[in-house]
């Protein structure tokens, strides 16, 4: 059923060479909003949530034009 689709998946994710930082805000100019944490030893990672196939496919999209 759509209720069931639109679950949340959520990790916790770090590119090999792009900062975390620069990947937050690529995303934020495209209206995707990722939670980026500003603080030493975690500031290349992103908590990034998922509720939708929607979302899911707009997310890959924008990393792949960002990356």
């Amino acid at each position: 059923s759509r209720r069931q689709r639109q679950m949340c998946i959520e990790t916790v994710a770090k590119h090999k060479e792009a900062k975390g930082a620069y990947i937050f805000e690529e995303l934020k100019k495209r209206n995707i909003y990722v939670r980026y944490f500003n603080k030493p030893r975690i500031d290349d990672y992103l908590r990034i949530s998922i509720g939708t196939d929607e979302q899911m496919d707009a997310l890959f999209a924008a990393l792949e034009d960002i990356l």
